[in-house]
């Protein structure tokens, strides 16, 4: 392909585009001169028409400027990290010369970064919004940027470390439809109802199931004692946005019916159970937790929902997910976590792991308030689970999976939502092995330095071949390139929130509008080098999984990073208790969860499961009640928290 000639400084050369006149340019000064240009500054070539300049000056440029402040410009493009050279003519000021002490340092700033962000058309932030980004962009992007530059974009053709983000033209919505083999559920049999309610609310998904298929109790009745279960301890742990309480009793009845004509539809018939508020249901608000959206109506049927229906399963609440998915504070309040109430529940799946329902992730959603709250969680193969109706991060990070008291549970309900959604191009047909039929004995399972070593025990115990093992690749910038694709994602998705102001309604200043801000700098050739070092992650710790599975820590976020890059299943479980910090008694009865990760490889998420039973069916960690109601002798619930919430971790 031939290449354009290169316009010159030259007086004959074509005119400038800007004056319609002579003033000439070049190509590499033309992107300083417009970014002048649009700051007011009056500039010219040395061996330019002095005469075509003094009009450009009283046509189009009221002010004058200092040599200074044109320099000054040049500064801005460190916050892309890119250089900025005018190679061929000395550029001189018109008029006289301006001082600094005429435009403070500030104010010259000011106007530079007011030219920037007119030139991507962003001209709406003020100017403390300005000094933000600008520091934001210089200790975090500028690293991040050189950083994955060095590790994949050294050679030039594009020949290595190819994106993993892929395009497919097929028009083909109907979906190849792989053998559907259901997991074989072990029997229940035995399961006699609990006198008392309490018992019945902490029983598992399959026992449950049990009692409604031998008919010990209909649905409509579990509905009743869950929505007084949510109603009782809602005050304190703020974790229900919206009871979905007609349409509960209806899906309840009708599962109630279905079973008196002799259809049943499996383990989750006429189970309650909630969702996270970005999940949408018709006829119900989903808020997304922010105050921007808590009026809002979608009349959508979300993908997951409508797999939760079609198995029986009856919806009782909208639980709270932290605003617009982000960490445990949303617009009404802050989640916390039931074993220690002066505690929040951390993720944005804060109402969910309270209360156990279904959740998402994009980075540590369900890992940690998972950990926190002591429950079972799975965080599924990425694709494995349709989004359609699901308020959007990322498309390449984010996942839905379950909560629930055991890890059987999160196989049940995987079997129930798994599968291709037509909608969603990223869900994949995914051919699980029945999580309860693997032989664990024929497992190589490793184990990291941070692990719980009282699962590597009781694993090794029941036959599993436990081994050392680290998990190895050379990328060092993971949380940036996790950081740069969940935040870029995400201000495209919310661009008009950002624009129209409502960044300042926001009910935590220091997250998503501070995250979002950056992201306005991020360049589209540095957001696609992130995803190239991406590529390289994924091959390498393809390479290193040696194992079937390792045990790790689950809330270490170079591992959340990791996990959530590559796609890596994992299942969160709750492994021992222990007092927490400074107890305001000795008899105190609040605790600090212990728990542990078990990772598997993509499309392997029956191991992590088959592994996480093993180990539950011989401890009792997951059966124990957090203790809402017996606090201990002088104990109360404190509000606010007596506790110093520490600042938030940037994401880096």
């Amino acid at each position: 392909m031939a290449r354009p000639s290169i316009a010159t400084c030259d007086p004959s050369a074509r005119p400038c585009l800007a004056t319609r006149g002579s003033l000439p340019r070049s190509r590499t000064c033309a992107p300083l001169l417009f970014l002048c240009l649009l700051l007011g500054l009056t500039v010219f070539c040395a061996d330019a028409n002095p005469s075509d300049s003094k009009l450009l000056c009283s046509r189009l440029l009221p002010c004058e400027p200092s040599i200074e402040m044109v320099r000054n410009c040049k500064n801005l493009w460190k916050l892309l990290d890119r250089k900025v050279s005018v190679p061929c003519r000395k550029i001189t000021t018109l008029t006289r010369t301006v001082t600094l002490t005429e435009l403070p340092d500030k104010t010259m700033e000011a106007k530079c970064l007011q030219g920037m962000f007119e030139l991507i058309d962003s001209a709406f932030f003020n100017e403390t919004k300005l000094q933000e980004i600008a520091k934001g962009a210089t200790e975090m992007n500028v690293p991040i940027y050189r950083a994955n530059r060095k590790l994949v974009a050294t050679k030039d053709g594009g020949l290595e470390n190819p994106s993993p983000l892929v395009f497919n033209p097929s028009w083909n919505r109907e979906v190849q439809r792989v053998q559907d083999k259901r997991f074989k559920y072990p029997s229940a049999s035995g399961v006699k109802l609990p006198r008392d309610e309490e018992d019945i609310a902490f029983m598992s998904v399959l026992e449950l199931g049990e009692l409604i298929k031998t008919r010990q109790i209909t649905s409509k009745e579990l509905v009743r004692i869950y929505l007084k279960q949510l109603k009782r301890y809602n005050h304190v742990l703020e974790a229900v946005v919206t009871y979905t309480e007609e349409l509960a009793y209806k899906q309840a009845k009708e599962a109630d019916d279905l079973l008196s004509q002799g259809t049943y539809l499996g383990p989750l018939h006429g189970i309650p159970y909630g969702l996270k508020d970005i999940v949408a249901v018709p006829g119900y608000k989903t808020t997304w937790g922010s105050t921007s959206f808590k009026d809002q109506f979608l009349d959508i049927e979300a993908w997951v929902y409508k797999r939760l229906k079609a198995s029986g399963a009856v919806l009782v609440a909208k639980l709270v997910t932290g605003s617009m998915a982000y960490d445990d504070i949303w617009f009404g309040g802050r989640t916390r976590n039931p074993w220690n109430i002066e505690e929040f529940s951390t993720g944005s799946s804060a109402g969910p792991a309270a209360s156990t329902s279904a959740g998402s992730e994009t980075a540590g959603s369900m890992t940690y308030p998972a950990a926190r709250c002591g429950i079972t969680a799975l965080r599924p193969t990425f694709g494995s689970v349709g989004r359609t109706g699901v308020m959007s991060i990322s498309e390449s990070l984010d996942k839905l999976g379950p909560f629930c008291r055991t890890a059987a549970d999160c196989a049940v309900i995987l079997d129930a939502i798994k599968g291709k959604d037509p909608d969603d191009l990223s869900s994949r047909e995914i051919a699980f092995e029945d999580p309860f039929s693997v032989d664990i004995t024929k497992l190589t399972v490793g184990y990291t330095k941070d692990a719980d070593m009282k699962v590597v025990e009781v694993l090794g115990s029941k036959g599993v071949n436990m081994v050392p093992f680290e998990l190895n690749y050379t990328v060092e910038s993971v949380q940036g390139i996790l950081n740069f694709t969940m935040d870029v994602d995400m201000l495209a998705h919310f661009d008009e929130w950002q624009r129209t102001g409502q960044e300042d309604l926001y009910e935590a200043q220091d997250q998503w509008p501070v995250e979002l801000r950056r992201a306005r700098v991020v360049t589209a050739v540095d957001y696609i080098q992130a995803q190239r070092a991406r590529g390289k992650l994924i091959r390498e710790v393809e390479k290193s999984f040696t194992v079937d599975a390792f045990i790790g820590n689950v809330t270490d976020w170079e591992k959340v990073c990791m996990g959530n890059l590559v796609g890596l299943p994992v299942l969160v479980i709750p492994t021992g208790f222990k007092n927490i910090t400074d107890p305001p008694t000795n008899s105190c009865r609040r605790r600090t969860t212990i728990n542990a990760g078990i990772y598997a490889t993509p499309e392997r998420d029956h191991i992590a499961l088959a592994l996480g039973m093993a180990y539950q069916s011989v401890t009792d960690a997951h059966r124990k009640r957090p203790p809402i109601d017996d606090l201990g002798p002088d104990d109360s619930i404190p509000n606010p928290p007596r506790a110093l919430i520490p600042p938030r971790r940037l994401h880096i």
